[in-house]
């Protein structure tokens, strides 16, 4: 995969990922849940080198010391997520690229915080808390 292109539901936000996602995983955790008003939040993590800004600004709430989750001011989409404890790298909400088939995810993390009526993936594995990357 050479690029690929993503942004926010009203277009004020564009961004470009190239090459592969060093991973990509289904997140179970409530701070997802409560980022997005979602019960769970798909992601595709890539070197921050990779990772390019083509539209507009992304906003940046940080929700405790080094992690830092990027949204669109406009629309309230989120785009981003970054971390101090992992440099280096950026996520991008798996959904928000114009064609999130590309990267499902390989793993789901945090099922220890997944809703009861959350069904995981039988066919992928299955991690309590995070999973290196």
């Amino acid at each position: 995969m050479e690029s690929t292109d993503g942004g926010c539901h009203c277009g004020a936000v564009r961004y470009r990922v190239s090459g592969e996602p060093a991973a990509t995983t289904h997140c179970h955790c409530a701070d997802c849940r409560r980022i997005t008003g979602g019960p769970t939040l798909a992601w595709a993590i890539f070197p921050e080198d990779k990772v390019e800004i083509l539209a507009g600004e992304v906003a940046v709430y940080e929700s405790s010391p080094g992690v830092e989750w990027g949204f669109c001011a406009r629309c309230g989409s989120t785009l981003t997520y970054r971390r101090a404890s992992r440099p280096g790298l950026f996520d991008v909400t798996t959904a928000t690229l114009d064609d999130p088939e590309i990267f499902p995810p390989e793993k789901e993390i945090w099922t220890g915080e997944r809703l009861s009526w959350i069904r995981s993936n039988p066919d992928v594995p299955h991690f309590a808390r995070a999973a290196g990357g």
